[in-house]
């Protein structure tokens, strides 16, 4: 009988000839991973790699967190309830009543919490079923770049094209509007405000608007306080409810628990997924106010709703939480990669290059074609996992663990200014 402890050393070929076309990180990243601590990963011929990619923002916490990991041991090996769909466990409760004491009540947030299914696409699904059950109304409102998830409701106020065509469907009852700064007279809001005013625009006024703070897979384009306040005024004004998809932006990945909570404002209903479960296993929750509560019981449901494994993490990793420490860390580790990013700009005239992001979701956006694709496979090569991102893939972009450390930080910025050097031959 084989054990774990025999680490058999599956060939990359494998992948190739049984998994089927549609995989895309292990091409990306072409070898075979074994093991992960903190912000380091290793692959089964012993290569050590920084992760500046964390699960696409799933790892806020690190790799096995250990904090995490001895809980997770010690409630399987208790033979605890580990699938209950949206019965009531002691994990589901305890993870209730820390969420509303350590994340909710501190920011004056009523917010009812709804287990939708474990992705980032069922909590974006589940709001946009639930803005359309309150207003009775069918259309939603996106931006430009936006990306919600995968589901054909999700891919209906997304952007891109490629994922859009992969529905094979039309994707209806969604309108899309330039998010802040796409337009160059930066005259976005006066656009939406225009076209909901005049009956004449075409465009019926909507149940919900749904965005991203900072667009993850968009771009890494980052809204500004004044225009995320500009959009719930708007909200207000025409009574439709606000949507911020904080799946890859929530979870501390800008400094603060939630990407809007230095805006000031206070979203009708709020999606979180990645990093909310912790320890990188599937979770996913829908925040909504109290008022909006109007499901009937199991009107929306899904048989992984109950992941408690996932639910024991996701209580210890509120730790971080309990008091502004954890953010301190994050904005000066935020303030170094501002820093090394402003660095690129203005020493690499070659990439035609602006900063783009905030907090530690930050990236470069190259404005030649296919460079930052290079250097992407470049820092690989040179032991670092870093994705690009944008409607081009011209964007390369960071996206760390939180509790990662300066030296870290430092060591895989090395890694990407060689990676640069060797890309533009210098």
């Amino acid at each position: 009988m084989s054990t774990v402890t025999d680490k058999p050393k599956v060939d990359l070929n494998v992948f190739k000839k049984h998994e089927s076309e549609v995989r895309s990180y292990s091409r990306s990243f072409p070898t075979v991973f074994e093991k992960a601590k903190g912000y380091r990963v290793w692959d089964n011929h012993d290569k050590e790699y920084i992760d500046f990619f964390a699960g696409a923002g799933t790892l806020n916490y690190g790799h096995n967190n250990d904090a995490m990991k001895k809980l997770l041991i010690e409630y399987i090996e208790e033979d605890s309830i580990t699938h209950s769909l949206d019965m009531a466990t002691n994990a589901r409760g305890e993870f209730l009543k820390r969420f509303n004491e350590i994340i909710l009540k501190p920011r004056n947030l009523d917010y009812k919490v709804m287990f939708p299914g474990p992705t980032g696409t069922n909590t974006v699904e589940s709001a946009l079923k639930l803005a359309r059950k309150v207003t009775g109304r069918e259309t939603v409102i996106s931006f430009t770049n936006a990306f919600h998830g995968m589901t054909i409701g999700s891919l209906s106020v997304t952007g891109n094209a490629s994922k859009r065509k992969g529905a094979g469907v039309p994707l209806s009852h969604s309108i899309s509007f330039p998010f802040e700064n796409y337009l160059s007279d930066d005259s976005s809001i006066d656009y939406i405000e225009r076209y909901l005013e005049d009956s004449g625009s075409g465009v019926s006024l909507p149940a919900a608007i749904i965005l991203e703070t900072v667009q993850g897979e968009g771009g890494i384009n980052a809204a500004s306080d004044k225009w995320l306040q500009s959009i719930e005024k708007v909200c207000r004004r025409f009574g439709i409810l606000l949507i911020i998809d904080d799946v890859q932006a929530g979870c501390g990945r800008t400094g603060t628990f939630f990407s809007f909570e230095r805006a000031g404002i206070e979203p009708d209903i709020v999606c979180l997924s990645k990093s909310i479960g912790g320890y990188g296993l599937p979770m996913a929750i829908t925040l909504f106010k109290r008022e909006h509560d109007i499901w009937g019981p199991a009107e929306h449901n899904g048989t992984f709703r109950g992941n408690n494994l996932a639910f024991i993490a996701a209580t210890e990793a509120l730790s971080y939480w309990e008091d502004d420490q954890f953010t301190k860390e994050i904005d000066k580790k935020a303030e170094l990669m501002s820093e090394f990013v402003n660095h690129v700009v203005s020493e690499y005239k070659e990439l035609k290059a602006e900063k783009r992001g905030r907090g530690l979701m930050q990236g470069v956006a190259c404005g030649v074609d296919d460079v930052a694709g290079e250097i992407c496979a470049a820092a690989f090569d040179r032991g670092l996992l870093m994705e690009t991102s944008g409607p081009s893939d011209e964007v390369f972009k960071f996206l760390p663990p939180l509790t990662i450390d300066e030296e870290g930080l430092k060591e895989g910025f090395d890694i990407v200014e060689e990676s640069i050097k060797t890309v533009l031959n210098k």
